[in-house]
């Protein structure tokens, strides 16, 4: 049975949701890879296929590729410009975006910014366009920074997504985390959404713990992991059982599934 559960988000509840977490998270050993890979190489795919939280809550559903902008560049700058703020708390929000957005524009100067990143795009990108992804960045830093602050245990703003190349079957998984708790040999994971939860957020959440677990050398699995959703005050988490783990990767098989089903319709 899943472990999803439902507050309104304040600075409690969330404290709560962090002190009640398990304290005995499971491990995913080699066999239950071997197992997954089995399963996604039963689901042909002519081309590398991507999954992530966003497409299991779609279940697979088509969507147009992904592209730079404003909206999808904020996340990326604004975590990064958070790290700066906490570096020098002298800084203010826009002062931490204003050194990330630096920073992103000297890769391609020095010539370490590859063609499609985010360092190009905004280095490519229109003094009005820069003013937007720095207005969007440090509104997602306001949001995350607020939440990082009412957490009484120790953080820390994660450098990076989880990533996992499931064995020879040309499939990537990506796990999202924006905040990174301690929890013994454990940890809790925390990301920002934007906007409010839908129905299918619980099995996102599921499918972030599962490729999280994955991603982990030692196939640890996070004692929890909660959904923050500021602009609507809602906050969902799930635990890191070997239960919700099973489901998550049979989401993410089945979003394969739908996907490549939808791809074999288009083409007949």
């Amino acid at each position: 049975m899943t472990t999803l559960t439902h507050r309104r988000l304040s600075r409690n509840v969330l404290n709560r949701l962090i002190d009640d977490a398990p304290t005995n998270p499971p491990c995913l050993t080699d066999d239950h890879r071997r197992s997954l890979s089995a399963r996604f190489r039963a689901v042909a795919s002519v081309e590398h296929r991507r999954l992530d939280a966003w497409m299991v809550e779609r279940a697979g559903q088509p969507f147009d590729a992904f592209r730079w902008s404003p909206t999808t560049a904020k996340r990326v700058v604004g975590n990064a410009a958070l790290r700066h703020s906490i570096n020098d708390p002298t800084l203010t929000r826009f002062d931490a975006v204003d050194i990330e957005l630096t920073d992103q524009l000297l890769r391609v100067t020095s010539g370490y910014a590859r063609p499609g990143s985010l360092a190009s795009y905004l280095a490519q990108s229109s003094p009005a366009v820069l003013g937007l992804v720095s207005a969007e960045a440090a509104n997602w830093t306001t949001q995350l920074g607020e939440a990082a602050e009412s957490i009484a245990a120790p953080w820390s703003v994660a450098t990076s997504d989880a990533y996992y190349d499931v064995a020879r079957a040309r499939t990537t998984l990506r796990g999202r985390r924006d905040l990174i708790i301690p929890r013994g040999l454990s940890r809790i994971l925390l990301r920002v959404r934007a906007g409010a939860p839908g129905k299918s957020a619980g099995p996102g959440l599921r499918a972030d713990l599962t490729i999280d677990a994955l991603a982990e050398p030692t196939g640890l699995a996070a004692a929890r992991v909660i959904g923050l959703w500021p602009e609507a005050g809602v906050v969902l988490s799930v635990d890191g059982t070997m239960e919700d783990l099973r489901r998550g990767a049979r989401d993410l098989v089945r979003t394969a599934v739908a996907s490549q089903r939808r791809t074999l319709l288009r083409a007949a």
